[in-house]
């Protein structure tokens, strides 16, 4: 790769194609992808759908000015919020889920007036902005992790340490990451969530979800969020919207977009509900419901934990196993300049898996797209234990 900046780690491999979960080489070397690409093609690659919409598209027009409206746009929107519960809200449709949870804040900030925004640590959220930067003078942050030594796991009354002495009257949302957590998967409390957002409410602040790696299926529900008590006053979309396609979206409650409106609300930039953006979003929305892929990640992703699992009580390498739907994650002991992950990692990429990792926190990744056969999750099992069975005898 001459010409292509380095902004990152990269690893040799020269994809030409791909088909659902697998992808080839210019070689013809299959891989089999557990990363979804970047945790985006919920139905795999090159879905036959997804393409003839594309196509279709294209044919018919890809772009328009942000002052023009189109149909395609209006549809896309129904179809998203009614999927999402909020039928009688508002969306618009972007380019990308940094764009989405930006804008997301910023409209929670408007709507509500007031400075800061509260989250939970690890929460990834954007590349870029505010949202990124998570900057002290503007975020609260609530260390998720100790909550595993907590004495009281029943309930987390309004004692809780965590939330005493919070500034709730100037938050202006509790900003949730279902899970994710930079890619380490760590799912939020259950509690904690909702003595947070019960919080925020009282004080007249909003909920914003940030559902760009947890929507659309992956965690066995259509929406992360789903596995918490919680009603969204915001939602921000992305990753398996456009099934690789680069489009994003913000919902909003019917409210907080008539209070929007009502304003001097202006936001606009080039790829705002692009009809091509928009078609597809429609048209993954409609594969899902219709090939009915919510129930077959939750039996799937069910079948994947179990199989890691197995090898996390026989295997001393790995400390916990955690996951929902089909994202999961497995977290290995031991760290270091030459982490165990990254060997995984290699090892399992010679035999022809994708799979994620992260060696700063000794974590593997596996996100495959819905639409994967459970025999590749044996045959990921089988592989799996076999390397970590030979790294163990060394």
């Amino acid at each position: 790769m001459d010409y292509i900046l380095k902004c990152h780690e990269m690893t040799k491999a020269d994809i030409v194609r791909g088909h659902n979960c697998y992808l080839y080489d210019a070689n013809n070397k299959r891989y089999v992808d557990f990363e979804s690409g970047v945790w985006s093609t919920v139905l795999g690659h090159n879905h036959p759908r997804i393409s003839r919409t594309i196509q279709e598209q294209i044919d018919r027009v890809m772009h328009l000015g942000y002052r023009y409206t189109n149909r395609t746009a209006e549809e896309a929107a129904a179809a998203l919020l009614e999927a999402v519960g909020l039928e009688k809200g508002k969306c618009v449709f972007l380019s990308s889920g940094s764009e989405a949870v930006e804008l997301a804040i910023q409209v929670a900030k408007l709507v509500t007036g007031k400075s800061h925004l509260l989250t939970l640590s690890e929460s990834y959220m954007a590349a870029y902005g505010a949202a990124a930067k998570q900057g002290p003078d503007e975020w609260l942050q609530i260390d998720r992790e100790a909550c595993r030594t907590c004495s009281d796991k029943a309930t987390c009354k309004d004692t809780c340490p965590k939330a005493d002495g919070l500034p709730f009257e100037e938050i202006a949302a509790f900003v949730l990451e279902p899970a994710s957590a930079s890619g380490n998967v760590r799912l939020p409390p259950e509690k904690l969530v909702d003595l947070l957002a019960s919080e925020v409410k009282q004080h007249q602040g909003l909920i914003v979800v940030d559902e760009v790696t947890t929507g659309l299926g992956r965690t066995g529900k259509w929406w992360g969020f789903e596995h918490y008590d919680l009603s969204p006053d915001v939602i921000a979309f992305g990753k398996g919207l456009g099934n690789g396609y680069p489009v994003s979206a913000v919902a909003t409650k019917e409210e907080v977009a008539d209070l929007l409106e009502a304003r001097t609300f202006r936001y606009v930039q080039s790829h705002q509900n692009d009809p091509l953006g928009c078609a597809v979003a429609k048209e993954v929305i409609s594969v899902i419901r219709e090939e009915e892929l919510i129930a077959r990640s939750a039996a799937l992703g069910e079948s994947l934990y179990d199989r890691l699992d197995e090898i996390g009580k026989r295997h001393e390498f790995v400390r916990e196993v955690r996951g929902r739907g089909l994202m999961v994650s497995l977290e290995l002991a031991g760290a270091g300049d030459n982490p165990i992950t990254s060997v995984v990692y290699d090892e399992m990429l010679e035999r022809g898996y994708l799979i994620g990792h992260n060696p700063r926190s000794n974590v593997l990744r596996f996100l495959p797209p819905l639409t994967i056969e459970e025999n590749e999750m044996a045959n990921l099992a089988h592989n799996l234990y076999d390397i970590l069975e030979t790294l163990g005898r060394q």
